[in-house]
């Protein structure tokens, strides 16, 4: 099985920063996207930045010039870093990956969800 684990999340004042981290662990043979989503109360979750395995990465509109997301292949983790928070930041932030993992000379794909980092931005 593949496990994600975020880190990183807290309290911080407007225009704060904030690092967030995902690691992924288990058999793992190779990992398509690993996205950051993030979910607000009473709002759907949203895609925040996704990041291919060739290093492109997309931002949401709303996080373009703020955040930005890293990656390394090889430790299989993914990053965020976000400047300039502003309360409308404040979510549960998820980390997703699409992953080819082994499992009894197989290789299964599966889509994982780690348990989220709640990041609250506020005076």
């Amino acid at each position: 099985q593949v496990q994600l684990v975020e880190s990183g999340g807290g309290l911080v004042q407007p225009g704060g920063s904030l690092r967030l981290s995902c690691a992924a662990s288990g058999n793992i043979y190779s990992i398509n996207n690993m996205d950051w989503y993030r979910q607000a109360p009473g709002k759907q979750r949203e895609l925040v930045a996704a990041i291919t395995s060739g290093g492109r990465i997309d931002y949401v509109d709303s996080v373009k010039g703020r955040f930005t997301a890293s990656r390394d292949n090889a430790k299989n983790t993914v990053n965020l870093q976000m400047n300039m928070l502003k309360p409308e930041d404040t979510a549960v932030y998820y980390c997703n990956a699409d992953v080819l993992y082994s499992r009894t000379g197989d290789v299964l794909r599966e889509v994982v969800w780690g348990q989220g980092t709640q990041v609250t931005v506020s005076s």
